[in-house]
């Protein structure tokens, strides 16, 4: 497993991410809307991590700062020491490429493709793993998320759930250190919800560290740490990361 190390030397060399007074505002025609109001946390590693809070609290535009897909106005973010708001696109798109997968809450899997083609796609995009073995892997990582006996199947033939799944293996496929899921049980009933977020919760003993938005107070409440947000703001950190941030 790919892992990244933290710089050495700074304040917060515990932490995987320092978020510091992050902010983002959009507008035009004279007119501006604060999505993000000053936002400092910090993430550990190896954690499993909530960014918490009801529909529109900013949840999902925080996450797409923490992993370079939007800028923030103003403010820094540092994933292992490194400053994530100083790279190029390119630079990102590489990062990305290699130390994030992404969980999203449609799954977005391509509906032609197979559940194994659907994460063989993503080891062809990622470039990390030669051509001959990247069959071999979509099966490992489809078994690894309890998917092995569907690989040949159309994400038509799957229930949610098992999309879900596929969509976590897809994420795995290049083994990146991070995962990051947007409301990754949204589209669930409670049942699969749960069974998709113990998934989850068991890649954190693996060594990953596993970012997630909720507006569920009860997921939430599992997480071994989290922010709270309401309307862009902090209203609440956990105490691990209460402590660190301070």
């Amino acid at each position: 497993m790919q892992v990244i190390e933290a710089s050495t030397g700074t304040r917060h060399s515990e932490s995987l991410v320092v978020a510091e007074a992050v902010s983002r505002v959009i507008g035009s025609n004279g007119t501006s809307t604060t999505i993000l109001d000053s936002v400092s946390f910090t993430i550990p590693y190896r954690s499993l991590f909530a960014i918490n809070g009801p529909s529109g609290s900013g949840k999902s535009t925080l996450l797409n700062i923490l992993t370079g897909i939007d800028q923030a106005t103003s403010g820094t973010v540092r994933f292992a020491g490194r400053t994530i708001d100083a790279m190029s696109e390119n630079q990102l798109a590489r990062w990305r490429g290699r130390n994030v997968g992404i969980v999203f809450q449609f799954f977005q899997l391509l509906p032609t493709l197979t559940a194994r083609e659907n994460v063989e796609l993503a080891l062809e995009l990622g470039g990390t793993i030669p051509r001959r073995e990247r069959r071999g892997r979509s099966l490992d990582v489809l078994a690894e998320v309890g998917m092995a006996d569907y690989a040949n199947r159309l994400p038509s033939q799957l229930s949610g759930g098992q999309q879900q799944r596929v969509a976590i293996a897809r994420a795995l496929a290049n083994d990146p250190p991070v995962l990051v899921a947007d409301e990754p049980t949204g589209n669930l009933d409670s049942k699969t919800a749960h069974q998709v977020f113990d998934l989850l919760q068991h890649l954190t003993e693996l060594g990953k560290t596993v970012i997630y938005v909720t507006h569920d107070r009860e997921l939430a409440a599992r997480a071994t740490s989290r922010v709270d947000l309401l309307d862009g703001r902090v209203i609440g950190l956990s105490a691990a990361v209460a402590e660190a941030t301070s």
